[in-house]
C-alpha cells in the first residue's frame, strides 16, 4: 500500500502549483485524505483535509482562500491546488489517508503517509 506524492518544485512568490497524490495497493475511497507540510526546523503541520465523498473540506487558517483540496475517487487520487504562494509556504508536503471518513486536522488519525514532495517558494 502506497501513497505517491508529486508536483512540487521551485516557484516564485505569487505563483501556483498543483500537488497530486496517487494511492496504490488499495482504494482510499472510504477514507478522508489530507495534506500536511513540514518546513525545515519546524514540526509537521496540517494543511487541508477532504472527506471520503469529497463533500467536506477543512483548511488551516494560513492557507484558506489560497489552497484547494480535491479528490478523484475513480482514480484514487487527491490533489492540492496551491495559489498565491508565499515564501513561508516552503516545505515538504505530505499526503495522508485517514482511518475514518471525515475531515480531521489531527495527524494521529492518519494511517498512511506518502513520501513527500518539496515546494520551494522564492521571494
Amino acid at each position: 500500500v502506497q501513497l505517491q506524492a508529486s508536483g512540487g518544485g521551485l516557484v516564485q512568490a505569487g505563483g501556483s502549483l498543483r500537488l497530486s497524490c496517487a494511492g496504490s495497493g488499495r482504494t482510499f475511497n472510504n477514507n478522508a485524505m489530507a495534506w500536511f507540510r513540514q518546513a525545515p526546523g519546524r514540526k509537521r503541520e496540517f494543511v487541508a483535509s477532504i472527506s471520503w465523498g469529497g463533500g467536506r473540506t477543512l483548511y488551516a487558517d494560513s492557507v484558506k482562500g489560497r489552497f484547494t483540496i480535491s479528490r478523484d475517487r475513480a482514480k484514487n487520487t487527491v490533489s492540492l491546488q496551491v495559489n498565491n504562494l508565499k515564501p513561508e509556504d516552503t516545505a515538504v508536503y505530505y499526503c495522508a489517508a485517514a482511518k475514518g471518513g471525515d475531515t480531521t486536522s489531527q495527524d494521529m488519525f492518519y494511517d498512511y503517509w506518502g513520501q513527500g514532495t518539496l515546494v520551494t517558494v522564492s521571494s
